[in-house]
């Protein structure tokens, strides 16, 4: 007698409920929707506030959170808690990111990751300068790196709205130019942004990385345990001076990425525990002790099948992409278009950080990659033409994520930070503007 039912068989709202499930998991690894869902979120908080309850938008954010146990008490406003602890998530994502394709992606081989290391610089050095030349008085140039880096979800966002024809390769290439966009952005805000630095943080710190490393080394595989050690690491960061959330990029480094040594490998332990469950009353009895080590070995070899820093980043995606980005986007977008004081010093910060967004940055990438390839350093890769390059180039100048979050660490002035992230705002949405006219007609070219 056969136990086991098919799907029809299945009550109707069961199957309702399983297909939704299903549609909803697919529409989440959808990266143009994670894109349109940060844009949602950043019109959001514009609209709130620049509406009449644009009071209560600040009001919000600046409530305090508070966390303590006896004596000891740590408060600090829910807009903090957003931009030093929450994006710790995406900065640990990131680093994750960087770790896997230095270890098998498009920048583990030195020839396939100099043409997007070039074209990447050439796409912060440019927009650097645009910006610079428009704002060489000390206040103005704190927010020269502004414009430098990529915001990959968008980016990425944008390309795949424009459907199939655009070549693998072109994608392969601006995924590259952006991580490595990021990790420049994490190299400057580390250098240029962290101005003040205690001893004592950076033991903190070091005890954290010392214990996440030996917790990978006697095989610990479990996400949980590593809450502690990194939460040591965010600790001794801010105590040291350093922005906390780049504590999410070093312990994203530090991620394995190969599997636990295991005495078994997951495909055998799977097939040992299903052996052992057909030939045993476990199941029909439905005996939880004698299920109990069956099921753990099976949850190690389903944890197991991937390295680390696979399985962590794709489980932390639809958080980071959903939740994280978003809060970012409606805790910092909220810039008030009525009444803003563009003084001559806003003004030029806002138009130096929009043009070197839209000018700067594709001419900085085609620029660098003509160079590279005119010079005999390296060739584009099949499937990729000018055309493509172009798009890449276009794209780049879309940095709202990483953009917002320098321009707050960059200008301590209000109205200048103001001024910033107009000029982000303004400067990314033409970026994908131009970015989808010439992806449009670039695809038609196919």
């Amino acid at each position: 007698m056969n136990d086991s039912s098919s799907f029809d068989d299945l009550p109707k709202a069961q199957r309702l409920a399983e297909q939704a499930l299903s549609t909803l998991y697919r529409f989440l690894h959808v990266e143009a929707v994670s894109g349109a869902v940060l844009l949602v979120a950043a019109a959001a908080a514009l609209i709130w506030a620049n509406s009449p309850f644009a009071h209560s938008y600040h009001d919000f954010w600046n409530l305090p959170l508070t966390i303590g146990v006896g004596e000891y008490v740590f408060s600090r406003s829910l807009h903090f808690w957003v931009n030093d602890a929450l994006m710790t998530i995406f900065f640990l994502v990131v680093g994750m990111e960087i770790r896997r394709e230095v270890h098998e992606g498009a920048l583990s081989r030195v020839d396939q990751a100099i043409l997007p290391l070039v074209a990447a610089t050439g796409g912060v050095i440019v927009p650097a300068l645009i910006y610079v030349s428009l704002n060489s008085d000390p206040a103005g140039a704190q927010g020269w790196a502004v414009p430098t880096a990529t915001d990959i979800a968008f980016a990425v966002g944008v390309l795949v709205l424009l459907g199939r024809k655009i070549p693998v390769s072109v994608r392969v290439f601006l995924l590259a130019l952006a991580i490595i966009d990021d990790i420049i952005a994490v190299l400057i805000i580390a250098l240029f942004y962290t101005p003040s630095r205690q001893l004592g943080g950076f033991v903190i710190a070091l005890i954290g990385v010392l214990a996440a490393l030996g917790f990978q080394r006697i095989g610990i595989g479990s996400a949980l345990f590593y809450i502690l050690p990194g939460s040591l690491v965010w600790i001794g960061f801010m105590v040291a001076g350093i922005h906390p959330t780049l504590a999410g990029v070093l312990l994203g480094l530090i991620t394995p990425a190969r599997p636990i040594p295991m005495r078994e490998t997951p495909l055998e332990i799977v097939s040992r525990v299903l052996k052992q469950l057909r030939t045993s009353d476990a199941v029909k009895a439905r005996d939880p002790h004698l299920l109990e080590q069956p099921l753990r070995d099976l949850r190690v070899a389903r944890r197991e099948m991937l390295p680390p820093v696979s399985r962590v980043q794709m489980a932390m995606h639809p958080w980071v992409a959903y939740g994280v980005m978003p809060i970012f986007a409606l805790a910092n977008a909220g810039v008030s278009l009525t009444g803003a004081d563009l003084s001559a010093g806003g003004y030029l910060v806002m138009m130096g950080t929009a043009l070197a967004l839209i000018v700067g940055k594709p001419l900085g990438v085609v620029g660098a990659t003509w160079i590279a390839v005119r010079l005999g350093w390296c060739r584009l890769a099949p499937g990729v033409s000018w055309g493509g390059v172009c798009l890449v180039g276009l794209l780049a100048g879309i940095g709202f994520t990483m953009s917002i979050f320098i321009s707050m660490l960059a200008f301590s002035d209000q109205e200048l930070l103001r001024a910033a992230k107009l000029g982000v705002l303004f400067g990314s949405l033409v970026a994908a503007i131009l970015g989808l006219g010439w992806g449009a007609t670039y695809v038609r070219r196919q």
